[in-house]
C-alpha cells in the first residue's frame, strides 16, 4: 500500500510541474507513467496476505474488527484493510526465580504464603494457545499483548488464592500433585472465558523457608539413622544366632561322640593306626601296647 501512496504523490507533484512550466511536459509525462506503474504494483501487494503456519490473521478496515479470520497460506483480501497476525501455536510462559531463565529478566517466582503463614516461592510454567476462530474477540477485548494481560497476571494471582489452603511441607511434598491440579482448573477456566486454552500447569520447583527446609533435613537424617541402627541390630542378632546354632551343633557332635567312645574301640582305633605305621616305607620304631603284657617292639 506504500508504493501506492507513493505513487499518487509522484502523480500529483508531476503534473503540477508540467502545468507550472510546459517545456517540462515530458518529466511530467514520465511521472505520471512512473506514479502509475507504483500504483498498480502498490495496490496488487496490498491485495495479497501471506499468513505464516502456525499463524491467524485479523482484519480491521478503518478502526473497525471484519469478521472471520485469514488461515495459513496466500489470502486475497481488501487493499485497505490492515492485518493483526495471532499466533495459534502451543506457547510457554515460565515464571523462575532464577536469573534470565524465565521470559522476565530477573527473579520472577511467585511468592505466596501457605495455610500455616510461611512463604514459599514457586517456579512455574504454562502452557497455552489461543483458539483460533476467537482471534477477533482477542482482538478487540485484549488487543496483541496476550501475555502481559491475561496470562501472567491471571496465573499468579489463581496460585496465591488456591496456596492458603495448604500447609507448607505439604504443598512441597504429599499435596504437590493435587495443588497443581487444582490451580489448573481455576486458571482454565478464566481463560477458558478469554478464548484461550490452557494445555499443562508445570510446577517446576517449590523453595521452603530455610528454617523449613532444615527441620525437614534434620528429620530425615533422624530417620535414616533410626534405619541404620536397626539394620546394625538386625545383622548383629543373626549373628548370634548363627553362633548360637554353631555351639549346639558341636556341643550335640562331643556329646554323642563321647557317647559312642568305648575301651574296645580305642583299642580297635589305635590297632589300625599301628598297621599302617608299620606298613609304610619310613624308617621308624613301633611300640605298641600290650595290655597286661609287656610292650611290642617292631623296628625297621
Amino acid at each position: 500500500m506504500f508504493l501506492a501512496i507513493l505513487g499518487l504523490l509522484i502523480l500529483a507533484a508531476t503534473s503540477t510541474i508540467a502545468k507550472a512550466n510546459p517545456n517540462m511536459s515530458s518529466i511530467g509525462k514520465t511521472g505520471r507513467i512512473l506514479a502509475i506503474g507504483l500504483v498498480a504494483i502498490g495496490l496488487s501487494t496490498a491485495c495479497f496476505v501471506q499468513i505464516q503456519p502456525g499463524q491467524v490473521g485479523v482484519q480491521t478496515l478503518f478502526g473497525k474488527i471484519q469478521s472471520g479470520i485469514l488461515t495459513e497460506g496466500l489470502n486475497v483480501v481488501n487493499p485497505l484493510v490492515e492485518v493483526q497476525h495471532y499466533d495459534v501455536k502451543t506457547q510457554n510462559y515460565t515464571m523462575s526465580g532464577i536469573r534470565d531463565e524465565g521470559d522476565k529478566s530477573g527473579d520472577d517466582a511467585i511468592r505466596v504464603l501457605t495455610g500455616d503463614g510461611l512463604e514459599v516461592v514457586i517456579d512455574l510454567s504454562v502452557l497455552y494457545h489461543i483458539i483460533p476462530d476467537r482471534a477477533p474477540e482477542i482482538l478487540r477485548t485484549i488487543g496483541s499483548s496476550i501475555t502481559d494481560k491475561i496470562v501472567r497476571p491471571v496465573s499468579r494471582t489463581k496460585i496465591r488464592d488456591n496456596a492458603v489452603f495448604y500447609d507448607a511441607v505439604a504443598l512441597y511434598s504429599s499435596k504437590r500433585d493435587e495443588f497443581q491440579q487444582k490451580i489448573f482448573t481455576t486458571i482454565e477456566k478464566e481463560f477458558q472465558t478469554r478464548g484461550i486454552v490452557l494445555e499443562a500447569i508445570l510446577i517446576r520447583n517449590i523453595t521452603l523457608p530455610e528454617s523449613v527446609r532444615m527441620t525437614i533435613e534434620s528429620k530425615i537424617n533422624a530417620e535414616q539413622d533410626a534405619q541404620k541402627m536397626k539394620f546394625v541390630l538386625d545383622k548383629e542378632r543373626q549373628e548370634a544366632d548363627r553362633k548360637r546354632v554353631e555351639a549346639q551343633g558341636i556341643a550335640d557332635y562331643q556329646r554323642i561322640i563321647t557317647l559312642s567312645l568305648s575301651d574296645k574301640l580305642l583299642q580297635y582305633e589305635q590297632i589300625k593306626a599301628q598297621k599302617e605305621l608299620a606298613l609304610s616305607s619310613n624308617s621308624k620304631v613301633v611300640i605298641m601296647g600290650g595290655g597286661k603284657g609287656a610292650p611290642i617292639l617292631i623296628g625297621q
